[in-house]
């Protein structure tokens, strides 16, 4: 497979509009051949998913779909920066990713896979990136995941 429409059919993905911020910020800047987009939640339709702590109300397996979840949203939001042509992306550079969760629970990076593994299968090579996963003690709306990227983007 070849394009990038097509590796998003076999993955499963149908991306949605990029969705709207919830508060004072924009959902992604660009400038110059970098797009820098705004933490995105695990939504579908406007609605909030996975919402708890890993740990506790979450499981593992809940949380990597948030993640993927986060990424499919990330990917609406640079879709919208390319004006609608994702195979301008040249470089996922970097995701970061924040995990709602309990002191003990230690598997930050496997949930953050969720998202690494979708960008990795959308652009191959150029899916390669710099990554953080961090715990925290809570997300916005009681989300279980927020994940944020970094885009080099061709004119």
């Amino acid at each position: 497979m070849d394009s990038i429409d097509e590796r998003l059919i076999a993955e499963g993905v149908t991306l949605p509009d990029a969705p709207a911020p919830a508060a004072n910020y924009v959902p992604f800047v660009k400038t110059g051949n970098l797009v820098f987009v705004s933490g995105q939640l695990p939504m579908v339709d406007g609605e909030c998913r996975y919402l708890g702590r890993l740990g506790d109300d979450v499981d593992l397996e809940e949380g990597v779909k948030a993640a993927r979840l986060c990424a499919i949203n990330i990917l609406a939001q640079v879709k919208a920066a390319c004006d609608g042509d994702l195979s301008r992306v040249t470089r996922v550079v970097r995701l970061g990713g924040f995990v709602a969760s309990t002191p003990e629970f230690e598997q930050h990076p496997t949930v953050i896979n969720g998202a690494s593994d979708l960008m990795a299968a959308v652009f191959g090579e150029a899916g390669a990136h710099a990554r953080a996963a961090v715990g925290v003690a809570a997300l916005p709306r009681g989300v279980s995941v927020e994940v944020e990227g970094l885009f080099e983007v061709s004119e």
